[in-house]
């Protein structure tokens, strides 16, 4: 019997346009937009569908917009009868996932994204941290780099271990220009620096964790429909309880991918149904698990695929 888990993008899949076609065909879709701008008091949908790249690109509307524009491609997928065993999201997508569950209200979610990305943009000044993928080097090796940059009193330390042989580095902009020369010395295959606005998902986000914890303390959490996977421990949400504190962790500690997905192989699923833009996570599942069936969807040539494909293996 075919298992689904559904899987939320985060921070750097977000495009112009992003689901706007799903927006045009779907009263599912166009709900959730709507019920965005309403939240927000704000136009969101505009920015989404006609805001230029850069202004998209600012931490405090990628956030909302790409939560918003996966949880519209998740309704539709709900609409259509689609199930899923588990759900997990990359970074910013596990609000989506944990929204998904029917752990957070759209409303409370949609603003504390829009929150989080706040904060995560003033921890620290523009220029100060930087972001790096390094591939081809085993995750001890760049465990020891980043202890090395650390002697130096600069922080370039892991943020996303994203596939075997494929980790994001974060940190102060000169710990991680050392950690990348370091790296090349090392062997590494290639050294990508990543266009972002801060250092994510490294202890440089102290400042907004701690000021998060207060703004979530405010927020309800529901039981769960779905279990829902924790970027900071690869499992399960074990209760309601846990979901406010991981959330907190989640903005300075890595997020423990490659091992959330070897998780959802072990529990047997065999089809993941990214939910968003582009296909990001679906390439990193099918480096963990070639056979795998891995269907992106983000717009209406790609549900009608993935529909088809989820009707024929039933």
């Amino acid at each position: 019997m075919t298992k689904i888990a559904v899987m939320f993008p985060g921070q750097g899949s977000q495009s112009p346009g992003m689901g706007h076609e799903l927006f045009l065909a779907h009263a599912a879709a166009s709900n959730v937009f709507e019920e965005a701008d309403k939240a927000l008091e704000r136009s969101l949908s505009s920015l989404i569908f006609e805001g230029d790249a850069e202004e998209l690109k600012k931490t405090t509307n990628t956030q909302p917009a790409l939560f918003t524009t996966g949880a519209a491609v998740w309704k539709v997928l709900e609409d259509h009868g689609i199930q899923a065993d588990y759900a997990c999201g990359h970074s910013l997508g596990e609000y989506t996932a944990l929204y998904a569950s029917g752990a957070l209200s759209f409303n409370d979610a949609v603003k504390l994204v829009q929150t989080r990305g706040k904060l995560m943009e003033e921890a620290v000044p523009d220029g100060q941290g930087a972001m790096a993928a390094i591939m081809g080097l085993p995750k001890e090796a760049v465990l020891d780099i980043s202890n090395e940059v650390h002697q130096l009193n600069e922080t370039a330390e892991p943020a996303n271990y994203n596939a075997e042989g494929q980790i994001v580095i974060s940190g102060t902009s000169k710990g991680v220009e050392k950690a990348c020369e370091l790296a090349k010395d090392a062997g590494a295959r290639r050294v990508i620096p990543l266009n972002v606005s801060g250092p994510f998902h490294s202890s440089l986000m102290m400042p907004a964790s701690e000021q998060m914890q207060n703004v979530l303390d405010h927020v309800a959490v529901h039981t769960m429909a779905i279990p829902v996977i924790a970027n900071v421990t690869a499992s399960p949400y074990r209760s309601t309880d846990e979901v406010k504190q991981l959330l907190v962790d989640q903005i300075h500690s890595p997020v423990k991918w490659t091992e959330t997905i070897q998780y959802l192989i072990d529990q047997g699923v065999d089809t993941f149904i990214e939910a968003g833009p582009g296909k990001v996570l679906a390439g990193l599942v099918k480096k963990a698990a070639r056979r795998a069936t891995v269907l992106p969807v983000y717009d209406d040539e790609t549900l009608e695929k993935a529909l088809n494909t989820l009707k024929a293996e039933k």
